[in-house]
């Protein structure tokens, strides 16, 4: 018997019985009479539950700890990812243009980066975004992510790999290469707004309160429930589960509440600021209601640019890289940034609708 494994199983269950019996009287638990549910939306049920790394999550890293408690609000969620089609209808009624098919501005980008960064050639400086570089066949440090990105000129959302390529029969492929303030235009279009981190949480926990993964704690069950990377990242993907890189939205089962690619597929972007001190900060003593994020954003590895926190990892993630293919994982996106594994759903909320 695995002494670990069992002290562990037993504080779990401790702390969701200790959940069940808090109070949640002070948030809006069920959806309220004579709200109707918008289309291709799901009410998620407001409740308590424990927010960051469980005790028994192997993967789990210090920016998702302490795990805490935390009460939320009943809102409307998106059941998939915003899609091409979705975001197109946006882009074919406003005109919208993202940021990645922007021209660069040179005067303001090198404000995010350390002083004294030399300009790049006029030839690199051109509308593009990150895109995975297919190509690698080595890797000397993990810790280089460069290694597998490369940035891509003239690739966007409606070119998702660079110019030769298109969205051509994808409309239900999740949009990509989107960034917050392309996320929020769209929000403001069909009035809705980006999950806060909590929210998000509360969503993929469906109708449970303490999960690791939104089917349960089991990891074997992987490559069934979500749109991860099989194989040796990032030399080779086994596609076991069928899809080498991203899918389509609704090609795996949904969570218990109806919600789908909750985890793997492409990160989703929030609207917290990314703080990896923020879970150390906090006062863990009590139930933290409907919290709103970190006020400052602080990541070590990118130091000069306010980053976003992004949930639910993508089609890139392995136990090897990143493991971000559970609930509590969390990483930072910078606001100017989109990428090929990078998208985002909506929520709103009841007031939003009166």
């Amino acid at each position: 018997m695995n002494c670990k494994n069992e002290t562990n199983k037993e504080h779990s269950k401790a702390i969701e019985e200790q959940i069940k019996k808090e109070k949640t009287s002070q948030i809006l638990k069920e959806k309220p009479s004579g709200i109707e549910t918008p289309i291709g939306m799901i009410w998620v049920e407001g409740k308590t539950f424990l927010q960051g790394a469980k005790s028994d999550d192997k993967y789990a890293m210090m920016r998702e700890k302490p795990a805490h408690q935390v009460s939320v609000n009943g809102f409307f969620m998106d059941i998939t990812e915003v899609t091409n089609k979705q975001f197109k209808t946006f882009v074919d009624a406003t005109n919208y243009v993202t940021v990645a098919e922007r021209p660069i501005d040179w005067e303001q980008m090198k404000n995010e980066l350390p002083e004294g960064t030399a300009k790049p050639h006029d030839s690199i400086l051109q509308p593009g975004s990150l895109i995975f570089n297919k190509n690698v066949n080595a890797i000397v440090n993990m810790s280089n992510y460069s290694q597998w990105w490369t940035w891509k000129i003239g690739a966007n959302w409606k070119h998702p790999e660079g110019p030769n390529s298109s969205i051509e029969n994808k409309d239900d492929y999740p949009v990509v290469h989107i960034a917050l303030e392309d996320a929020k235009a769209y929000c403001k279009w069909v009035n809705r707004r980006l999950p806060t981190e909590a929210e998000w949480e509360s969503a993929a926990q469906g109708s449970a309160i303490y999960n690791i993964y939104t089917w349960g704690n089991n990891n074997d069950a992987l490559v069934k429930n979500a749109n991860t990377w099989q194989g040796t990242f990032p030399i080779k993907n086994e596609s076991i589960d069928g899809f080498e890189l991203i899918a389509p939205v609704k090609s795996y089962d949904p969570n218990s509440i109806g919600l789908y690619d909750m985890l793997g597929n492409v990160w989703e972007l929030t609207g917290d600021l990314f703080n990896v001190n923020y879970y150390k900060e906090l006062n863990t003593s009590k139930i933290l209601v409907n919290p709103l994020g970190s006020k400052t954003s602080f990541s070590p590895n990118n130091p000069y640019q306010k980053e976003y926190v992004i949930k639910g990892g993508s089609f890139l993630c392995h136990a090897s890289y990143c493991a971000s293919f559970r609930i509590s994982a969390r990483m930072g996106m910078s606001v100017d940034s989109g990428s090929d594994h990078t998208g985002f759903r909506t929520i709103v909320t009841p007031e939003m609708l009166q």
